[in-house]
């Protein structure tokens, strides 16, 4: 006898929540569990995936090598399932769904973090582009390879539709109902809303950390920012002397709960004056997960601020100016001498040009950094083999 049926995990549920009962399945039919819901098979399904191990070892901010203690993808993504989940359960929505979809979010990104992307996208240009959401679909609607009855990890319409956060109109037009929503300018759920938030929570304190141990930024350059300024005060006065790496910790990690709390607050006010009923109603509503307006503001400033201060760094433009020309040159060898490829990310003879292209991005795209450099080596050093 199963120890409880699936139903009872979503018994607490909001009416506007997802539900198993209520979602819009698998692309491939599948028996249902008697132990786990459908999104917690999503979840499980994402962690024991290839391309979850991998994110180990792809960038945030940082190049793998630069040092042991910087956020990887991997860590990146706990965190932000971490802090979805604590937003999930305040108001009443499906936890297991934000944990898949936050565990999700980045399999699809290259190595070397956003410069990897960017030239990924530059060299797919006659070819489509590349957008790191549409390839973090593409894995786990296909590229995973683990199954007997199916390619990828055939995930719930509503994980998939989370982990989809940006796309363009090109691109949605090509994915039927998953990319309706982009062309009706509807919503995703509010599962989807509250991991997009999350995302940009974790990496925005998270980078400050790493900014900080990396000696790029320090503590007087982030006392221009008002929320940092405001908990550095508050952790001054509440335990005078304290000072290092614990004064940090105890600044970021008020930050992180003040705008957690904010979100939750003004959320739950926005769903009570829109009174959506339905998953249907959240996806017709405006967006639902919202910080209040002054801690909105207070967070552009902090993202701005790591923009201009961290992001734009000269040690870290030297690093991704060499990203850039590593997938750079990694794409135009295989582009010119598709033989080089691995033989499963080799076109058939004949194919068109544009589906090799998107087979390389395939591979680049699955790189880890230090593979990546090694791929690299291995074609351009007379050294390597």
């Amino acid at each position: 006898m199963w120890p409880q049926q699936t139903s009872d995990f979503e018994a607490h549920l909001a009416a506007f929540a997802c539900r198993t009962a209520h979602s819009l399945g698998r692309q491939i039919a599948e028996p249902s569990s008697h132990a786990r819901t459908e999104f917690q098979r999503d979840r499980d399904r994402i962690i024991h995936s290839t391309a979850f191990r991998r994110l180990e070892y792809k960038t945030q901010v940082f190049v793998n090598h630069e040092g042991d203690l910087f956020r990887t993808r991997l860590t990146h993504s706990l965190e932000v399932a971490q802090i979805a989940r604590a937003i999930a359960r305040n108001l009443r929505i499906n936890e297991d769904l934000v944990e898949a979809i936050s565990l999700a979010h980045d399999l699809g990104h290259t190595p070397f973090g956003h410069a990897g992307q960017d030239a990924l996208n530059a060299c797919m240009q006659e070819f489509g582009g590349f957008e790191h959401n549409l390839q973090s679909l593409r894995v786990v609607d296909g590229l995973e390879q683990h199954y007997a009855q199916f390619d990828g990890l055939n995930l719930m319409y509503e994980t998939r539709e989370g982990i989809l956060k940006h796309c363009s109109n090109a691109n949605a037009a090509e994915l039927g109902a998953l990319g309706q929503r982009f062309l009706q300018h509807k919503q995703p759920s509010l599962e989807a809303q509250v991991t997009n938030i999350a995302d940009e929570i974790a990496y925005n304190n998270h980078d400050v950390d790493d900014g900080l141990r990396s000696g790029l930024l320090n503590e007087r350059q982030l006392t221009q920012v008002e929320l940092y300024a405001r908990f550095q005060k508050e952790v001054a006065a509440t335990w005078p002397g304290l000072g290092g790496r614990q004064a940090i910790y105890e600044t970021l990690r008020r930050i992180i709960n003040a705008l957690i709390v904010d979100l939750i607050q003004a959320s739950q006010e926005a769903i009570q004056e829109a009174q959506p009923k339905s998953v249907e109603d959240v996806r017709n509503c405006p967006p639902l997960i919202r910080f209040s307006e002054p801690v909105r503001a207070q967070a552009r400033e902090l993202k701005q601020f790591l923009h201009a201060n961290l992001y734009r760094h000269f040690q870290v433009n030297r690093m991704t100016s060499k990203a850039r020309r590593v997938v750079n040159e990694l794409f135009a060898a295989f582009l010119a001498e598709p033989g080089l490829l691995p033989p499963n990310y080799q076109a058939a003879r004949g194919a068109p040009a544009a589906l090799q292209a998107r087979q390389i991005a395939d591979y680049i795209a699955g790189m880890t950094d230090r593979y990546a450099m090694r791929e690299h080596r291995r074609l351009f050093s007379i050294d390597e083999i």
